[in-house]
Order: structure tokens, then sequence, then C-alpha cells
């Protein structure tokens, strides 16, 4: 049977990994600094003295031979009555694993590329108190893990674990250590390296400006999509009514959810205060953390007794106009201290979900693996890469780390937390998210009814009831989180749609530039276009639009790592790092818009070809699920190619340039 089999392989990779503690030694690394800074970086492991190595290498011995008889144990008792695996032994060895890769292969990745603490970055040189802001290493930090830790890594998880969840784990653990932390950080470095300069700007200086222009249209299109399927989540989540017979009535869960939508608004009142606190005497440390908690806690407490029942379409407004005043304010007054805030609610969220894994450690109940096809999702490949979108790589992530986390670094030396660290935080999230699926899957192995988030949102929210948090109390919580998840990444790339759209149209010389051209890089302007836009495609769903969103978020993580090839080529850095993971991914993206195309087509043939009953859909209504899908769909697979060939020509010119430098 499939369970005690990998039960016997965590029992060996058990002994492996003590083995391994008791014999490692400290590693060197040569390799590049950048400028006359050293740094130590190149030592994995770095402790005080000897007998603090000896201790800590003890106790990753104990927690390892503790993890090596729990998978012995579930083993005995698997054959004597159970047939799944403990939930808290995959979160274990999922926490060693990427712990492990950010200590090591994390800073072997910054001793090779070069950091220098001494460097002027970008948010201290060009300090304009709105996008360029010098700030703390962990604000940053939190700032970047809110914005990335979107909805991907919940709904992706629990979404591909229809193929098992052996394969979902396989894919969330090596591609974050390899693939998407890699590209995070590659992003961030690749920016501060050049004045916080977007992806954008990035290309246009190693690639050309025609990969430039062409790259801004595939990410403005990109951050449509995102936009369209966040804030469809968000509504959804707030909605408090339902529809019964055809009448539209307040749903069983209305007051969870209106407690939840004022919370969130008052989240988003708070912040703007915390923000002008924040200017004004500058905390830092546990008074700044007080100061975040409080505000926390008040919203709780109106939202709990002033909750807001409304429906989706009036939640829809609302949410549009907070991520428009979330695109065009600065960065300081409501985007830095909401981040900030929703951190400690996230910490919160991962502490409680595994504190609850591990008191009441439920069984693994959905199946280790169902085959290569699956009746809903389709083929594992690619369908499989796509789906698990954040929670393993992310070309979103890139637009962030560039768009930014690059622009308030203070010190390069923060870097490898901000962009590596992040990353491998939001893989750890997508693997309790599997494990909570998994405790709520039935014993069969039946998965859980709702969406992702609702599955998720229960499942935790009963954890924080079995430590006698209130049922209400801890649902509203939940549901906030849930939706925190998705708006803390709505308001991040409706910034950068923003910025994409600016960038589009804009040129150097702008004082002198056309009307036209000022118009369209106003601002308000271009955020106005790129939300209305936005809201446009929300009439499609999530549901719809996930696989399109996923199939473009990969490819436009394949082309960020492309770039990153370039940019690591001409200024003297190794890149072979990145191959592996940039001929995957362009294998992966391609075949996975090439099948929703055809699949939309197929869709839309379909309805041609039949008689839509009265009352059902109409041809609007199938076009805007299926034709908008699938005219996006062919500009993203041609604009994609175009990136790939132009950014082939530029690589294959640096090529030439070393090769003649060497000669």
């Amino acid at each position: 049977e499939p369970v005690p089999i990998v039960n016997r392989a965590c029992h060996r990779v058990g002994i492996l990994l003590i083995l391994t503690a008791v014999a490692v030694e400290r590693p060197g690394y040569p390799g590049k600094q950048s400028g006359n800074a050293e740094v130590m970086l190149n030592q994995p492991f770095v402790f005080a003295t000897k007998s603090f190595r000896f201790v800590w290498r003890r106790r990753l011995f104990l927690i390892l031979w503790t993890m090596r008889t729990e998978c012995l144990t579930d083993e005995i008792y698997h054959n004597r009555r159970v047939t799944s695996m403990n939930t808290l032994v995959i979160v274990l060895i999922a926490a060693v694993i990427l712990f492990g890769a950010y200590v090591v292969y994390g800073r072997w990745l910054a001793n090779k590329w070069g950091i220098d603490p001494k460097a002027e970055t970008p948010a201290v040189k060009y300090n304009d108190g709105k996008d360029f802001v010098p700030t703390n290493g962990w604000t940053v930090f939190s700032h970047q893990f809110s914005s990335i830790a979107g909805a991907g890594p919940v709904t992706g998880a629990i979404q591909a674990a229809a193929f098992g969840w052996l394969p979902v784990l396989l894919w969330i653990l090596i591609g974050g250590v390899f693939f998407g932390a890699v590209t995070d950080f590659g992003a961030l470095y690749a920016s501060v390296k050049n004045e916080g300069k977007s992806m954008g700007m990035i290309i246009e200086k190693y690639i050309g400006k025609f990969g430039r222009k062409i790259f801004l249209l595939f990410c403005w299109l990109f951050t449509l999509i995102v936009i369209a399927a966040f804030a469809d989540m968000v509504a959804g989540t707030f909605n408090a009514y339902t529809v019964v017979d055809g009448q539209s009535q307040l749903s069983a869960a209305a007051s969870t959810n209106g407690s939840a939508g004022m919370v969130s608004i008052m989240f988003m009142v708070f912040a703007v205060v915390f923000g002008l606190i924040q200017k004004k005497w500058n905390l830092s440390g546990w008074k700044e953390a007080v100061v975040g908690i409080v505000f926390i806690i008040a919203s709780f407490v109106i939202g709990n007794y002033f909750p807001i029942e409304l429906g989706k379409n009036a939640w829809s407004y609302i949410t549009f106009v907070y991520i428009f005043f979330a695109a065009v304010l600065p960065m300081w007054l409501m985007k830095q201290p909401r981040d900030y805030m929703t951190t400690f609610m996230f910490i919160a969220m991962i502490v409680g979900a595994a504190l609850g894994l591990v008191v009441a450690h439920p069984s693994m109940n959905l199946p280790v693996y169902t085959g290569f096809n699956n009746a809903k999702l389709g083929t594992m490949f690619p369908i499989l890469f796509v789906t698990v979108a954040c929670g393993a790589v992310s070309g979103f992530h890139s637009l962030v780390s560039s768009g930014t986390s690059s622009k308030t670094v203070a010190n390069e030396k923060d870097m490898l937390k901000v962009g590596y660290g992040a990353m491998i935080l939001e893989s750890l999230l997508a693997v309790i998210a599997l494990c909570v699926a998994g405790a709520a899957a039935a014993a069969d192995g039946t998965a859980a009814t709702g969406t992702p988030f609702q599955i998720f949102s229960r499942g935790v929210a009963g954890f924080f009831e079995m430590f006698g948090v209130p049922v209400h109390f801890a649902t509203v919580f939940m549901t906030m989180c849930v939706s925190a998840l998705a708006l803390t990444s709505l308001d991040a790339v409706a910034r950068i749609g923003r910025m994409s759209f600016q960038e589009l149209f804009s040129v150097d010389d702008m004082e002198h530039a056309e009307g036209w051209r000022k118009l369209l890089c106003n601002t308000y302007f271009s955020t106005v276009i790129t939300l209305l836009c936005g809201f446009v495609l929300t009439k499609i769903g999530y549901a719809n639009i996930w696989p399109l969103f996923g199939s473009a978020n990969q490819l436009l993580s394949a082309l960020v790592i492309l770039t990153l090839c370039v940019f690591l080529k001409v200024t003297g850095r190794s890149n072979k790092m990145l191959f592996p993971p940039l001929i995957i991914m362009l294998c992966v993206t391609f075949t996975a818009l090439v099948q929703r195309t055809i699949a939309m087509v197929k869709a839309i043939q379909t309805a041609a070809s039949v008689t839509i009953p009265a009352g059902t859909a109409t041809w609007g209504s199938v076009f805007i699920a299926n034709g908008l899908q699938l005219i996006i769909a062919i500009l993203l697979i041609v604009l994609g190619l175009i990136i790939v060939v132009n950014s082939a020509k530029s690589y294959a010119k640096s090529e030439e340039k070393t090769q003649k430098k060497a000669a």
C-alpha cells in the first residue's frame, strides 16, 4: 500500500538527516563579493562557539529522531488499523527542508551573486517619501510576505490535491526552494542593483526597448486577471446573501461575513491612522508592534459589534474603492501599515494551524496519489504546476519584489530574508493548507465540500475552537484572514498594474511629451483604466479565470527567470542555477496556455451548436466567460513568445561579447 511506503521513506530520510546533523561541519563557499565588503554569507552555519554548535546539532538530532519515531509509530499503527499518514510528520519534514534550504541554498546564492551591506540602496538614494522609502528590514519582509501570500498558496494547494497530496507536497517543496524563492530573490536583487527599476525597465536595459514594451503589456494584462480573480474572491467571502428559490435572502453565515467585512473596513481606516502615527513619531520595535496589535484588536471589537451585511455587488464596489486608494496613496500612508498589521494576523493563523496539527495531529485523509489524469482538472502535467502557483513559484511575486519592495529596502543585507525568506514561509503556508484540507477530508479520502477558502477557514477555526476560542470569533477571525490573503495581493497588484500602464506609455522626457501621453501616464487616470478593465473581468468569476491566472502567472515567472539569466550573464555573475527552472517553466506554461485556448474554443463551439435554455445563460455571458479569456490567452502566448525570442537574442549577444573579451 502507498502509505507504508511513504512512511518507510520518511523513516529512511529521517535517518539520513540525523546522520547529516551529527556529521555536519561548516562548509565554505568561495564566492564573489560586491564591492569591498566582506560578507559572512559564505558560511551556512555560523555559531559563536563550538559548544553552541554541539548544542544545536544535538537539538536537531532530537527533533529528527522524534520525526523518525513518529514515522515508525505511524507505520505500525497503519499496519494495524489506519490507512492514512500523520499530518504533523508532513509539516515537520517540510519545515526542516524549507528552513535548511534558506540557511544553506539561500545564503549560497547571496554569496554567489554578492551582497554589500555598505552600498547605498535605491530607497536611500532616491527617498521621495512616496514610492522610495527606506524601511526597517522586518517591515519590508512583512510587506513582501503579505503581498505575495495571497489566495494562491491556499487555493492552489487544496485544488491540486485532487491528484493526491504527495505530488502537491513534492512540487511545493522543490518548487519553493529551487524555483520560487530563487526567482523572488533574483528579481529583488536585480532591481536593487539597478536603482530600484521594475522588471520592465530592467528588460529595457538588458534586452531592449521593444522587449520592455511587450513585457509591460504582458504584465498589465496579467494584473487585470489577478485583480478580477482576487476581487471576486473577496466580494464572495463577505457576501451576506444567498439565493433560495430565485429569491435573495440573508444566508446562515450573514453575521460572520458581515463582521469580517466590517473588520476589513476598520483595518483600512486604522492603517491610515497607523501610517500617520509612524510618519510623525517613527515608532519601531515593540512600540510599533504594540500600536499595530491595539489597532487589530480595535478592528475586531468594532467588527463584531457592528457588522455590515451587504450583497456581493456592494462588496465588489467597496473592494475596488479600497484598491484605488491603495494604488495612488503613498506606501507609508496605507499599504505598509496595513501589511504590517496583516502580518500579525497571518502569523496567528499559521501558528494556530500549526499548533492544531501538533496537538490534534490529525491523519492525512486525502489519497497519496490518484493518478496522472483527473476528470475535473485534466492531466497532472502541466495542470499541477500551474494550479499550485504561489506556494511553489509565481511571476506575480517578482513584480512585488521589483515593483515595491526593492524601493523600500534600506540595506542590501535584508534582501535575502525579504526575497528568499518570504517565499519559503509562503511555501510552508501552502503545506499547512494542504494538511488542513487533508484533515478535513473524510476517512475514505473524499475531499471536504466548499471552496478552498471555506475548507481552510473551517479547518483552522476548528483548531482555534479546540483551544477555547469562541466559535463566532474564531470563524470571523479566519474569514478575515482568508479575505486578507486576497486583499493584500489586490492592493499590491493594483499598484503594480497602474505603474505598468504608466511605464507602457512613458518616455524619458515626460515634461515635453504629448498631451495624450501625459494623460495616460497620469497616476489617477492610469489607475482608473486598470481597475475598470479588472472590474469587467470579475464577471467571469474566479473559478473560471483561475486556470488562466495560473498559466499566465507561471509564464510570467519563466519570463522573469529568462531576464535574470541575461542580467546575471551581462554583469558577470553565475546564472547556471536558473537554467533548469527556466526550461521546465517554459514547457509547463506554454503547454497549459495552449490547452486552455483549445478548451475555450471548444466551449464556444459547443455553445454555438446547441440552443441555450431561456433564463440559464446568454451569448453575452458565454462570450465574457470564454471569449474574453480566449483573447487574453492568445495575447499572452504571442507576447510570451516575442519576449522569449528577444531575450534569447540578447543572451546570445552577451555570450558573444563575453567570448570576445576572453579572447
